[in-house]
């Protein structure tokens, strides 16, 4: 199988050259594209899943002797959650390359975060299959680059930081609730408020609702630490 010119170019981009094309064109093909006759990426993104568990459990293991598994839970989460790859998948432009059904590309598939960080994992899935783990774990290591050193002991992300604080005061755990949806469907804009049960409050806007939601819980917690 030859490449297009646009996947020829995106190899580059990763710095790996497939020996099975194929493999990477199933990898770039979301579910609304796929067919009988057309293998998507689901299969695959469940494996890549697994490998960049895997990579990044022994890299953080590697870096970092000293530190206990509750310094390397919070450390591993966020370098394989789904913004993460999603992130890692903007760096490389994996969007421009990925094959979409019309009704996903009409709604902005391209630039949706779970679905680009599918797509990565996919990716990741696609690279291990064609050249074994340690090809696969050369690419994660050199996509995510300084993440996996500069990643901080507190990376949990900021509603679990925020349930934590809440808690340790005697406090239910903070709510969340949709103020406003505005926008055209397909980049909408969600207003989330974000309340603790002391009536501390805080809101933000995303295109997403769970972005929303963390960039809400960051705020609330920047305010009560000042408080």
């Amino acid at each position: 199988m030859k490449l297009s010119t646009e996947l020829t170019e995106f190899q580059k981009r990763i710095g790996y050259r497939f020996e099975a094309p194929s493999l990477l064109v199933t990898a770039v093909t979301h579910s609304s594209r796929g067919s009988a006759t057309r293998e998507d990426n689901q299969r695959l993104e469940f494996l890549g899943d697994r490998v960049l568990g895997l990579v990044m459990a022994e890299a953080l293991f590697d870096e970092d002797k000293s530190a206990s598994e509750g310094q390397l839970a919070p450390r591993y989460n966020a370098l394989v959650r789904k913004e993460t790859c999603a992130d890692i998948a903007k760096d490389v432009a994996l969007g421009e390359v990925l094959k979409l059904g019309r009704s996903e590309m009409m709604s902005g598939g391209r630039r949706k975060q779970a679905l680009l960080g599918d797509a990565m994992e996919a990716v990741i899935a696609a690279v291990y299959l064609d050249g074994g783990f340690l090809a696969a774990k050369d690419l994660v290591l050199r996509l995510w680059g300084a993440r996996v050193s500069d990643v901080k002991d507190d990376a949990r992300d900021a509603k679990t930081l925020l349930q934590e604080w809440a808690q340790a005061r005697g406090q239910n755990p903070p709510s969340y609730s949709q103020k406003t949806r505005t926008g055209p469907d397909h980049a909408p804009v969600f207003t989330i408020i974000c309340r603790l049960e002391s009536g501390q409050e805080a809101e933000a806007q995303a295109g997403s609702k769970r972005r929303a939601e963390q960039m809400a819980a960051s705020a609330l917690l920047k305010s009560v630490a000042v408080g």
